[in-house]
């Protein structure tokens, strides 16, 4: 059967779309109304969302309790949480669900078909039946409810609840949030659509049903399905299994437009930070401009170009300025174009609040400078090429194209059903963006959105020491007033919910209702493991590591540095060095120049640093330093013309340079332990046992921002030997005998390498320089590391390979069971907190880690109980294959073409075998739950190095100081 032939739907549009390859159908059910987009073609990574429009009214953050709930059980399948046995039993490519400030969707991928069609009924039946009617313990869990501690205090808690408090905790999201306030104060945008931890609990269980019953309707819904798959078998299932039920409703989610504001508006406000932080270090002052709507599609991806040019790229003119002015050590641009209105803003953090007016200032004369003495043409070219290159390659790493060009579509299509593609075929738009260069498109767009735009606002947000010990109180004062209030009815109604909520969540699923949920067999799983392509050979008597797959016409290459003879007085500088190569001017490039050069010759470079940590030992490791590029296999001279100019012809005396760099790095490594504080929190753990992750710290973590504030909080002092040091650390590292290169693409384009690669290794130095092996200290530090955010991040960490056991594949079989049941259950389901993860290493290095956690304590105890659960674990065959099913999907991502060499080249560095990779395949199919039992052992080895760091609230962690052997502030 065709679409064509399908009598329950209207075609309202259908064609080819060259640039995707793909035949496009835009339909409507024609009873019920319900929108449908079709990307037909031959990517067997299958992707189907379903999405409504979900205007929210308030900040209660009911459409993101919502998002949560639906996923609690459905009619078909009245399991607890079909979400969670889906990840632990499908193949699934991805599986989530997201709220955005005016929309809630639903997306699924798979490359399995049955597993496609399974993860499809299961979201169907979620987000039209779901159990949230008849169990109120649901809204309780996933939203909030009140709870009574041992002395009678009342308290808050629940999953959203404590997910809101941790975004609140970041002052880059805080920040978000107030300008979209300021922005648009008379419609939703306004609104938290998240929720907002101070409003959620206002939210009462009838306006939380009222809410889905009004906007979780088949004629309020955008149905998006991609890929290889029988389209019109999936559009009938659609049809006779859940739309045919419904009648056309008339929905009203319509999205308001904001009055343009006569006169730009100010907003401050205030945030917390502890004692001793500096408030004007962390002041963030932004300006931000209404950009009209999201349907001019040109307009759409040209304020992506001007970001480049005016802000984001290296030296652009906006943002130097700025920085030359003093007003920012950080100074970055957002652009939010997901949204009926987009906004573009322009951030400065480390100014005064008292520089507003300057701020302002400057921004002004150099926006009409720009237009009066026109853009830099060439970094408008280099942001073309650079976001076209994106498009056209299409690599989004482990997230599926089809569902990031299905994020895209809601763009538009979410504005006006007739518009889904316009933001995905961006071929056309991207060639007349390059014509536009040549006229005055650019600064005319400047003078019209940034320089006579009125709808605009000013937004502020401001420091304040003591600001959350204050809130703190003030919130156990409402709750103790609220208490204080209730009658002995509305005490029992409290103690009736959380009982009803404990025995909600101690119930188990009976087998009957697990086996309603469709699954898949041990048998549908493939049997081998995924192989390494990879050619180990020489060009030009350098090292060569070659994979060989099809990447259309794109080379990706690798300049892999071994540092391994650095000595330990310049180590700490490796991490400084990667953010400054090819971000600084050198002989015949300034940095703004050299940037816009990169991105008009090639699809990007970076310089990074790498550690691969051998299989078999957690103390064995190669660091390299990388410089990494991406080009058509056309323009592999201009990357080693680039490589050389960046090796050899940086100027590390530009100390006006590096100290900008340095402090811009100081406030985003800040900002990323912020929001980030779980992988601070694992990084510190394993970096008390494990001299690789004490070196990837050093170069990637907390310590390399206690290296880059002794600079940068010293700098004059310090730049003279800091420029002698990184001087000297090139030619340590730049050296013929440390060079390997890695190249993944067509094998003609290998060999065109040879002559390159002579031309650049009789460059390299081979001066006499000091060598020396860096060996890092470690020891058991046991850290609280406070900031004044709301919620914690707790890790337990160790190795058990140091404890005479080997890796085995149930490991991986056992992240799921932890990740999924076991710390699920208990830290997030009971606990509250919004996520909880875990880890076993190839090479002994094991962790158990909670995210945005309202708990410190009980999350320890949770920890070191978790040897007994599992030496008492219980599942039926049905259950172990769930497991196993859901290990297999996480190890058969599939993997784009720059992953394929990724993977083969860290395999060959870290000692990982072909054989060693199927050994663990065939352990995690045929895992029993005696294998197991067995890890109980594994989990009470790592758990007995007693190795624990919390990042999270300054007064939780002084209230258990006795867990600790170090307090101290995260920066």
């Amino acid at each position: 059967m065709r679409v064509e032939d399908l009598k329950t739907y209207e075609i309202i549009e259908k064609r080819y779309i060259d640039d995707l390859k793909s035949e496009s159908y835009l339909l409507r059910h024609k009873k019920t109304g319900a929108r449908v987009a079709l990307l037909s073609n031959d990517d067997d990574n299958k992707v189907f969302y379903i999405g409504f429009r979900t205007p929210s009214k308030n900040s209660t953050g009911v459409a993101h309790i919502t998002e949560h709930s639906v996923l609690c059980g459905s009619k078909k399948f009245p399991i607890k949480d079909p979400f969670v046995e889906l990840v632990k039993g499908s193949l699934n490519t991805f599986l989530n669900a997201m709220t955005y400030p005016d929309k809630t969707l639903y997306p699924v991928a798979s490359c399995n078909d049955k597993d496609f069609k399974n993860l499809m009924h299961v979201y169907l039946d979620a987000v039209f039946y779901p159990n949230i009617y008849k169990n109120e313990a649901i809204f309780a869990q996933e939203g909030w409810h009140y709870e009574l501690s041992e002395d009678g205090e009342l308290g808050i808690n629940g999953v959203v609840y404590n997910e809101m408090k941790g975004v609140y905790s970041s002052p880059d999201d805080l920040l978000e949030s107030e300008i979209m306030h300021a922005l648009f104060p008379d419609t939703i945008y306004g609104y938290e659509s998240g929720g907002d931890p101070d409003v959620i609990p206002e939210l009462t269980y009838e306006d939380f049903l009222n809410f889905h019953k009004k906007f979780y309707h088949p004629s309020n819904s955008y149905i998006y399905i991609y890929g290889n798959c029988d389209m019109a078998e999936r559009l009938e299932f659609l049809d006779k299994e859940y739309l045919s039920a419904f009648d056309y409703l008339d929905v009203d989610s319509s999205i308001d437009m904001q009055e343009k504001f006569a006169e730009r508006h100010e907003d401050i406000k205030s945030y917390p930070v502890s004692e001793d932080e500096d408030e004007a270090e962390n002041t963030y002052l932004s300006l931000n401009l209404c950009l009209e709507d999201s349907l001019d599609k040109e307009l759409y991806e040209a304020f992506d170009i001007l970001d480049y040019a005016l802000v984001s790229g290296q030296g652009a003119p906006l943002k130097q300025a700025l920085v030359d002015a003093g007003l920012g050590t950080d100074v970055y641009s957002l652009y939010e174009n997901g949204i009926k209105q987009p906004y573009f803003g322009v951030v400065a953090k480390g100014v005064g609040i008292e520089k507003k007016d300057e701020f302002l200032k400057l921004i002004r004369e150099e926006l009409e400078k720009l237009v009066k003495e026109g853009i830099d043409k060439k970094a408008l070219l280099a942001a073309i090429n650079h976001e076209e290159f994106k498009y056209r390659e299409a690599d989004f790493g482990r997230y599926p194209k089809g569902l990031m060009y299905g994020l895209n579509v809601m763009d538009s299509w979410l504005y006006d059903d007739k518009l889904p593609f316009i933001h995905i075929e961006a071929n056309e738009t991207f060639r007349k963006l390059r014509e536009n260069v040549e006229t005055s498109y650019y600064e005319d767009l400047i003078q019209k959105y940034l320089l006579d735009n009125t709808h605009g606002a000013v937004v502020i947000l401001k420091p304040e020491s003591g600001l959350q010990e204050k809130n703190d109180a003030e919130l156990k004062e409402k709750l103790a007033d609220i208490k204080a209030k209730m009658t002995d009815a509305d005490i029992e109604n409290v103690k009736s919910i959380l009982a009803k909520l404990k025995a909600y969540q101690d119930t188990e699923d009976t087998p009957e209702d697990l086996k309603c949920l469709p699954m898949l067999t041990r048998d549908d799983l493939g049997k081998d493991a995924k192989k390494i392509i990879l050619e180990e050979t020489k060009l030009a008597d350098t090292k060569a590591l070659y994979t060989d797959v099809y990447t259309n016409g794109i080379a990706y290459m690798r300049f892999i540095f071994s540092c391994d003879d650095v000595p330990e007085e310049y180590f700490e500088l490796i991490g400084i060095l990667k953010g400054l190569i090819g971000n600084i001017s050198t002989k015949n490039f300034s940095y703004a120049d050299l940037n816009n050069e990169i991105n008009l010759k090639t699809g990007g470079m970076l310089s990074t640093s790498s550690l691969y940590v051998n299989c078999n030992d957690a103390d064995k490791y190669n660091l390299t330093f990388e410089l990494r590029a991406k080009s058509l296999e056309g323009a592999i001279s201009d990357v080693f013309a680039l490589i050389t100019e960046m090796i050899f012809e940086s100027d590390y005396t530009d100390t006006k340079r590096i100290y900008e760099i340095l402090a811009e790095s100081k406030s985003q490594i800040q900002a990323t332990m912020i929001s980030a504080g779980h992988s601070v929190a694992v990084g510190r753990v394993l970096a008390y046992e494990s001299k690789s992750a004490a070196v990837k710290d050093l170069i990637d973590g907390r310590d390399l921002y206690k290296v880059v504030c002794k600079y940068v909080d010293n700098f004059e002092e310090k730049k003279a030997d800091l420029v002698e040091k990184l001087i000297t650390l090139t030619k340590m590292i730049f050296r013929p005998e440390n060079l390997c290169i890695n190249f993944t693409g067509s094998k003609e384009a290998f060999l065109s390498l040879t002559p390159f690669v002579k031309e650049l290794s009789d460059k390299l130095y081979t001066e006499e320089v000091k060598k020396g092996h860096f060996e890092p200290e470690v020891s058991k530090k046991n850290e609280g590391l406070m900031t004044s955010g709301q919620v914690q991040y707790v890790a337990r960490g160790g190795n058990f390979l140091k404890k005479g056991l080997e890796f085995k594949g149930a490991l991986r079989v056992l992240k799921v069971i932890e990740g999924y049941d076991y710390l699920w259950m208990n830290i997030r389901v009971k606990g509250g907190a919004y996520g909880c993860m875990c880890q076993f290493g190839r090479n002994g290095e094991a962790a158990f880690v909670s995210y945005r956690d309202p708990n410190l304590e009980n999350t320890i105890k949770v920890y070191e109980e978790a040897a007994k659960a599992i030496e008492n674990f219980e599942a039926d065959e049905t259950t172990m294959t769930k497991y196993v099913i859901g290990t297999i999907s996480d190890m058969d991502i599939p993997m784009t073409p720059a992953a394929v060499g990724s993977f083969a080249l860290n395999c060959y560095l870290t000692e990982v075998s072909e054989e060693s990779i199927q050994r663990v395949r065939d352990q995690v199919i045929n895992c029993t739950v005696e294998d197991i039992r067995s890890l109980a052992e594994y989990i009470r080895a790592f758990m007995s190095d007693e190795c624990l760091c919390v990042v999270g609230n300054a007064q939780k962690i002084k209230d258990c100081k006795d867990k600790f052997i170090t307090l101290e502030n995260l920066y």
